[in-house]
């Protein structure tokens, strides 16, 4: 079992940063690839962001290439979303989620590989 706790959320100006953390229970966290997640009230929950298990690939989402940085840090088992340049659009829940299996990294863009999904944490971005 992993157990992930978001925090970092807040308000904040249209151009402006956050970083996200996402902190995880278990002593496996490194074989975990991770992925960030958003919702949007009345929207689909739409990808971010991920990063593999050895934290050699990194891909995003076209709405926040270029903007948005995902990082991990194993000996903290702590994922980080970096996000800057923000906009209004970005406004939701932000959710962290962890995925054990091994799979061709282009279904990470989608929520059935991970396998533990955090609560949450609003994001903010007042235009």
């Amino acid at each position: 079992q992993v157990q992930l706790v978001e925090s970092g959320g807040g308000l904040v100006q249209a151009g402006g940063s956050l970083r996200l953390s996402c902190a995880a229970s278990g002593r496996t966290f490194s074989s975990y690839a991770m992925g960030w997640f958003r919702q949007a009230p009345g929207k689909e929950r739409e990808f971010v962001a991920f990063i593999n298990w050895s934290a050699s690939i990194t891909y995003y989402a076209d709405s926040v290439k270029g903007r948005f940085t995902i990082s991990r840090d194993d000996g903290k088992n702590t994922v980080y979303l970096q996000m800057n340049g923000l906009k209004h659009e970005d406004t939701a829940v932000y959710y962290c989620a962890a995925g054990g299996g091994r799979y061709p990294i282009s279904y990470y863009s989608k929520p059935g590989p991970y396998d533990y999904w955090g609560q949450g944490t609003q994001v903010t971005v007042s235009s």
